[in-house]
């Protein structure tokens, strides 16, 4: 089993539990456990594996953790959890996730219906058959459909990039409001998450009402939640939440810091004030003895106040930033202005929508120094990919096209090459060697085991006219799982033929992901981060890529395009 089944089984049992209402301790532990798992740069067997390390001595492991994780690691399985499942159906959880209805009701609409899905709840809601139920009637029964509608789109994690779209329109809204004096967005939207379940915004305002009128009056808003003396939560289109907090502009920085999250490492900020004598929460920094603040008005002051400099909120995980922060380690994280090049695009010769005199110079509107054509192999039909033939012709335009850019722009005769389903690539080695720039990447077949996706991406590695892995696991966030594949094999055999990793900037990919990417940083594996755009505004969601570079904690130096074309070819035919 990987880390994320192992982390999923945890997850699972700490549910459960808790839907039986057994030890909080005990449900908290496996949360924990499960976070920890999930956070890991390598495999948790590797270390299992390893006699000369103790799985219990992991931050979130424990002892019996770790017995837990043997067993896994073991059978697949675990005992516990069976006999967990067996004792709370899975329909009574998911109907007890819907607004006002809870744990007992689910467990009577369960035993007195025989309802077995959402479905079926909401059908028996249309028949008036849960009207009719001791307890319930007419109303619970309108409470319960007008909840499954919310609960199902509300389930429904957006992404970064769609949330950032919010934020902006909404923002520039907000900053219209008279009398707001500070205003920033919080939680994991903040931290960078690849996708947001909900949006938090801090303000400081004069008149807190107006402030609440003012956003209740957004064109966007469906309806209003809730509203109180300091927080009103409204509903935008499909569901989506946003909460706006008010403040008072002494607190502002603490509020910013607590509702940042994540919520791990807001507990070892509040363990390292606790050993230093202070308290932190929302409101502040206060000496535990005298209640005395110290500290609230800015996040620099509050980090500052228990000897910490200020930490990136896409670092704060809780994986490595308080280690670095001891060290006085922390990196200097990526920004949109270090990239140089762009490696990864496509063009109307197969599924893109620009030319490549468009592409370029779109890309030098953009402070480019030099791209990669990569349009599809012959393997991808559908996107009109091109057979070595057709490659070879582009190619010559490439380079004729490239006297009309010279000493604007650098255009790299490229490729996004299939890894075929029996292994081996998608064009003949003696076309892939007039190549500048090669990316190997996997497009069909992606339901095949673990090993063999594996083996074909090794092979890939191990071509020597193979520069690049695209997209290494394939995913499609929120709509397509990441194929099977040993990520650690991979890495290790990047490393060892010194080939480049791609990070995906497509929202729909981010592709490695922050932990993987982590990884890479460990092994000095050189990322490239590429747009994979398909026509001239695709180049945009480069900084979706930086986004994702700076939750794996990397810095210009571990991304190959932030060098200058010189340095980069050198880098590349080293």
């Amino acid at each position: 089993m990987d880390n994320s089944a192992i982390a999923a089984v945890f997850e699972e049992l700490a549910e459960l539990l808790e839907f039986r209402g057994e030890n909080p301790f005990r449900i908290r532990a496996y949360q924990n456990g499960a976070r920890a798992i999930r956070d890991l740069d390598e495999p948790v067997a590797q270390i299992a594996d390893d006699p000369e390390r103790d799985l219990a001595a992991l931050a979130g492991i424990g002892k019996t953790l770790a017995e837990k994780i043997t067993v896994l690691l073991e059978t697949g399985s675990l005992p516990q959890l069976t006999e967990l499942r067996q004792t709370v159906p899975e329909i009574v959880i998911a109907m007890a996730r819907i607004p006002g209805l809870g744990a007992k009701k689910a467990s009577k609409l369960h035993a007195e219906l025989s309802v077995e899905s959402l479905d079926d709840l909401a059908a028996a809601c249309h028949a008036g058959k849960v009207a009719t139920i001791k307890g319930f009637g007419k109303k619970t029964e309108s409470t319960i459909l007008a909840g499954l509608a919310i609960a199902k789109a509300a389930s429904e994690r957006i992404y970064w990039a769609a949330a950032d779209d919010i934020t902006y329109e909404l923002g520039m809204y907000m900053q219209g409001c008279d009398g707001i004096s500070q205003l920033q967005w919080a939680g994991s939207y903040r931290r960078g998450r690849e996708t947001v379940g909900d949006l938090d915004l801090l303000a400081v305002a004069e008149d807190r009402s107006a402030a609440m009128d003012y956003l209740e009056a957004y064109p966007g808003r469906v309806s209003t939640i809730a509203r109180g003396d300091t927080k009103i939560s409204i509903r935008l289109a499909k569901a989506f939440q946003v909460d706006m907090r008010l403040v008072d502009a002494e607190q502002f920085g603490a509020a910013l810091q607590y509702f940042t999250g994540s919520q791990a490492h807001n507990i070892h900020v509040r363990k390292i004030a606790k050993e230093r004598g202070l308290k932190i929460n929302e409101y502040g920094v206060f000496q535990i003895d005298d209640e005395t603040r110290i500290a609230g008005a800015t996040e620099e002051e509050v980090y500052a106040a228990v000897g910490l400099p200020v930490i990136a909120p896409e670092l704060r995980e809780d994986r490595q930033e308080f280690i670095w922060a001891e060290k006085d380690e922390l990196p200097e994280l990526i920004k949109l202005e270090d990239i140089r090049g762009d490696l990864h695009m496509h063009t109307s010769a197969t599924d893109g929508q620009n030319t490549i005199r468009e592409m370029a110079d779109a890309a030098i509107e953009r402070g480019l120094q030099y791209i990669a054509i990569t349009d599809h192999s012959q393997r991808v039909s559908v996107a009109r990919g091109l057979s070595g033939d057709q490659l070879l012709e582009q190619w010559k335009i490439v380079s004729e096209i490239q006297s009309e850019y010279e000493g604007r722009l650098r255009i790299l005769r490229g490729i996004e090459c299939d890894i075929l389903e029996a292994g081996g690539m998608d064009l003949p080695d003696e076309v892939l060697s007039q190549a500048d720039w090669v990316l190997a990447s996997v497009h069909f077949g992606q339901k095949q085991s673990r090993d063999q996706i594996t083996d074909r991406i090794l092979g890939a590695i191990e071509n020597p006219h193979v520069d690049c892995v695209a997209h290494p696991t394939g995913r499609l966030i929120n709509r397509r799982e990441a194929y099977e594949v040993d990520m650690d094999a991979l890495m290790q055999a990047a490393r060892q033929h010194g080939k480049f990793l791609e990070l995906n900037a497509n929202p729909a990919r981010l592709d490695l992901n922050d932990i993987h990417l982590a990884a890479a940083k460990r092994l000095r594996i050189p990322i490239v981060i590429n747009t994979d755009a398909h026509h001239v505004d695709g180049l945009a969601v480069m900084r979706f890529g930086i986004t994702q570079a700076r939750r794996g904690g990397l810095t210009a130096s571990d991304v190959a395009n932030t060098l200058d074309f010189e340095a980069f070819e050198k880098q590349l035919n080293s």
